[in-house]
Parts: C-alpha cells; structure tokens; sequence
C-alpha cells in the first residue's frame, strides 16, 4: 500500500500555485501512485526512485498495462513535474527522470457529429404532451445542456458548475471558469438563452446556485447524471450512445465552426485553450476550405485561372 504522504506536498504546491481543480489533483494523485507501485515491486520508492526504475514502469505501462501513448505521456509528465518540484525544494539532489523520453502521441482525428444529427439530439429533447412533471423537467435540463454545450463549446465541468447568475435574461455572452482557474467570456446564442431560461423558470423553487443543480440543490448535477441524461436522449434520436459524449459535443462545435470558415484564433479563445497547438488538431476540417479560399483570393491563382481560359 502506497502512503500518500509521500507526494503530499507536491499535491498542496499544484492547488495553491496552480488552482488546479480536484479532478486535476486526482488525476495527479493517481499518476504519482501507479508510479510508486511499481517502484515498491523494484525495492524503491518514489522518494529514492532511480532513472531503472522509472524506465521500467513506464516500460509496464506499455506492455502489461497497455495504456496508450497520449495517457503514458501525460502519466510522464506528472512524474516529471513531481521530480522538478522536489529538486526545487532540496527534497533530492538529482532528477531521475530527467532522460526519460515520452512516446510519440498518436494523431488521431477528434470524433464529432454531422451538424444534422446535432439538430436531431436537440429535437430529441422535447416531451409529449402529458408527461410527468420529472419528465419534463429533464427535457428541459437535457435541451439546456445539448444547446450550451454545442453553442459555446464549454467543458462538461464549465457547464456543470455554472452558476444561474451567468445566465441572466438579457446576458449575451457567459462568463466560464475553465482550467486553472482561468476565465473567458463565451457568446451565448438565442436558442440556448431561452433553453437556459426555460429551465431556470422550471427551478426556480429549487433556489439552487447551480443552472443544473444535483439532486442535493446546494450542490450541481454530477458527471454521471448527465451521462444518463444524455444516453437517453441519443436513443431517443437515434444515434449509438457510444458515439456521444460532452466532449463529442464540444468537438463539433469546434469542427462545425472552423467548416463554415471561423477563425483558428477565435477557436481557440472560445474553447479555452492555453495553446494554440491544442487547437490545431481541428484543422482536418479546413483542408478544402484553405483549398478554397487560395483558388479565389491568391493572385498567382488568378493568374493561372486566366492563361486557361
């Protein structure tokens, strides 16, 4: 059993320099103790782990565990950071993982949906006539989150926590709280105003903070609630629930939005990314849109078009 004690103080160093949120510190917590099983199997610990130690169990993580690349590279990263910080506060007097070299991440497309099956989830939000008000009411949470999701590009947490004062009936634009404690404001569309609206309306004697408050009303829905919400309605549309996730939905907004000609700088102030590089992987959708764009605007372009004619 691995005592947490061990990487305490690097967990208290993320959160108070850092902001980073509880599942950020799980994540980190869970990278730091699969790294110290491994090294207890070794006769180590992660406080006097050597370079061998590190190589092998990122070694396990390929070929016992099978992990994938992108996850092994996070799992790097983490433990490269815990290093670091421990040379920092004198803790060592070396880096053990200084020479370690992550795998290449794999290039894989982002899967999103056609922006008619989008529609079709929407739609697929509505209630017949004589529903149960606990049908109703998930009707109106389940369009609320498919048009804030899809219109703003927001993060499955971002949404959950909104709080009902961002969406104030004359708001235009949603302050969002994102990674790191950073904010952003993100446009709000009509449609997705009113389903906000409408659910509010809905709530009102919940006096909840939330927009999508739990079951507990001082508390927001959870994950897995949502994700219950949302299988449903897929069914309902006829689209496979495995295909479909909060990230899915922020996929296609990004893919919708760079298809119809947006901005990749835009994209990238409006899905909260720190680095342009994480937006790039959208550019798939523009390849005939540049195609496009070069064929009509480029002047050589023009001058080629006119010797064939």
């Amino acid at each position: 059993m691995v005592d947490r004690i061990s990487f305490e103080p690097f967990l208290e160093m993320l959160v108070a320099e850092r902001a980073a949120t509880s599942n950020t510190i799980a994540a980190y917590e869970s990278d730091l103790r699969s790294c110290a099983e491994s090294l207890a199997c070794r006769g180590e610990t992660i406080q006097t782990a050597t370079t061998e130690g590190l190589k092998a169990w990122l070694a396990d993580l390929v070929e016992k565990d099978g992990y994938a690349r992108r996850t092994i590279a996070r799992r790097l990263s983490c433990i490269r950071q815990f290093y670091l910080f421990q040379l920092r506060e004198g803790i060592r007097q070396d880096n053990p993982a200084t020479s370690l070299e992550a795998p290449r991440p794999q290039k894989t497309l982002p899967r999103f949906l056609s922006e008619a099956e989008v529609i079709a989830l929407i739609e697929a939000c509505s209630v017949p006539e004589g529903a149960s008000a606990a049908k109703k009411r998930r009707g109106l949470v389940a369009r609320a989150a498919l048009e804030l999701l899809y219109a703003s590009g927001l993060r499955i947490s971002e949404l959950l926590t909104l709080p009902r004062e961002a969406l104030r009936q004359e708001a235009q634009m949603i302050v969002v709280q994102g990674k790191g404690g950073r904010q952003r404001l993100v446009p709000l569309s009509e449609s997705a105003r009113a389903a906000a609206q409408a659910l509010l309306q809905s709530d009102k004697a919940r006096q909840s903070l939330y927009l999508f408050p739990g079951r507990v009303p001082t508390k927001p829905m959870t994950r897995q609630a949502f994700d219950r919400i949302l299988h449903d309605v897929a069914i309902h549309a006829g689209i496979d629930p495995a295909r479909l996730s909060p990230h899915v939905l922020r996929h296609s907004f990004a893919t919708h939005l760079l298809a119809h000609g947006a901005d990749l700088r835009a994209l990238q102030v409006l899905l909260g990314h720190a680095d342009i590089a994480m937006t790039q992987i959208y550019t798939h959708v523009q390849a005939d849109h540049l195609s496009r764009v070069m064929a009509e605007h480029h002047p050589l372009a023009r001058m080629s078009l006119g010797k064939d004619q």
